[in-house]
């Protein structure tokens, strides 16, 4: 970059309303919390907010609380590129021995692929099963927040930070909105609410705080490109995370990143952006991902409620119809197989590339992941209410009428 631009760069940042919104905002609402924690995804938004707050204490210009945590989320489906660059900046973070660092997984039952492979649950959608986010990022989270305040029994009200930002979804930009006149949020000097709404047991003791809601995606990628890398902002290893937003391109494309072959996403834009740039041209076997996840879904993969399901009643031995009858349910044993070998051979062409080029290997699936699909497999597990003596969901059905009646259903 030239050195003219540069220093107009570093102006713009240094000095405009997005870093001076963000410090007055952590000014305002920090010293009141003891206790700060920092939810980190290892994306763009949370990265420039986790890499800005320790360069703003470090150089005197926020006082430091009395604990610092920071919640890695590591939900084992992150985009290669994004995972490297968390592992870097995490070793980095060992250099500040007033932080600590907690690297949060699900349980692993809970683990995306194990759920889906080896209890059987179909991969989440956005019509009736989104079930992905909370399970092995939000809930998780929650959880290891809950343990740390009961274990450590630290006094006084904590402040959890997030690098939520306006404009980075329409949906998130809605439920913003619609918070701000609840649980005492405020919106003027970032995104303040008193509770966290996901870990219901530690309501009232932990407030949320978006110290970067109103940064426009070019103060992010000035941040995280140009000056979270220099000595003087704290070195931090960020450019690789551009990597995974598009490169040089990143700040034009705007795009989002979300788990390798997300089921919820109708394009694997992220994806593709990184199979562009030759160096990760390798991964591309990772396109076969989301087929896999839509084959699950087909009726011949999963079971099915045969007509007349019935539940409790209200009344003393009433039993009355579901509303929801002949309902598809969970993946069958074969089809569970067949996804499994799918994705472990997927994985195994990516790691003979990467080894072939001297490039980081896929860790999508790992030893203990496999052997614990295989023992659910094995152990007949399926969901809740299920038994496994359902039909597939292809078979023609009974169908159940309004008035409780079951007669033969015409295909």
């Amino acid at each position: 970059m030239r050195p003219d631009l540069f220093a107009a760069g570093a102006q713009r940042l240094v000095y405009d309303d997005a870093v001076a919104f963000t410090l007055a905002s952590l000014q305002s609402y920090g010293p009141t919390h003891p206790h700060w924690c920092i939810a980190w995804s290892g994306g763009k938004d949370s990265t420039a907010t986790l890499t800005l707050v320790i360069h703003l204490i470090e150089t005197g210009q926020l006082a430091r609380p009395e604990t610092l945590t920071v919640y890695y989320a590591d939900t084992r489906q992150e985009l290669t590129p994004l995972a490297l660059a968390a592992a870097e900046i995490m070793a980095q973070l060992a250099r500040f021995p007033w932080i600590r660092l907690r690297v949060v997984t699900a349980p692993l039952d809970k683990r995306f692929l194990v759920y889906i492979l080896g209890r059987g649950v179909p991969p989440p959608n956005n019509n009736t099963l989104r079930w992905c986010t909370r399970q092995i990022k939000v809930d998780p989270m929650a959880a290891a927040i809950e343990a740390d305040l009961a274990e450590r029994e630290l006094d006084g009200p904590v402040l959890m930070i997030t690098g939520v930002r306006q404009g980075e979804s329409a949906m998130r930009d809605r439920r913003i909105e619609m918070s701000c006149s609840k649980d005492g949020a405020e919106c003027g000097q970032g995104w303040y609410q008193r509770v966290l709404p996901e870990a219901r047991g530690i309501r009232g003791r932990i407030a949320t705080l978006a110290p970067i809601l109103h940064w426009r995606v070019c103060n992010v990628w000035d941040w995280l490109k140009i000056f979270a890398p220099m000595p003087a902002y704290g070195g931090w290893a960020t450019r690789g995370i551009a990597d995974a937003y598009g490169g040089d391109d990143a700040e034009d494309l705007n795009s989002r990143t979300g788990c390798i072959g997300c089921p919820l996403a109708s394009k694997d834009v992220a994806l593709d952006i990184v199979l562009a740039m030759p160096a990760w041209a390798y991964l591309a076997p990772l396109k076969r991902l989301k087929p896999i996840y839509r084959a699950l879904r087909l009726p011949r993969n999963r079971l099915r409620k045969p007509g007349g399901e019935t539940r409790k009643g209200k009344r003393k031995g009433e039993r009355v119809l579901v509303k929801n009858q002949q309902r598809m349910g969970p993946l069958t044993f074969e089809a569970r197989l067949w996804a499994l070998g799918e994705i472990l051979a997927i994985q195994a062409e990516v790691n003979a590339a990467a080894d072939a080029q001297g490039r980081p290997r896929l860790n999508l699936l790992n030893a203990e992941e496999e052997a614990r699909i295989r023992h659910l497999i094995a152990a007949g597990t399926w969901p809740d209410r299920w038994d496994g003596d359902e039909p597939t969901a292809d078979t023609p059905l009974d169908a159940v009428f309004p008035d409780g009646s079951i007669q033969p259903l015409l295909v």
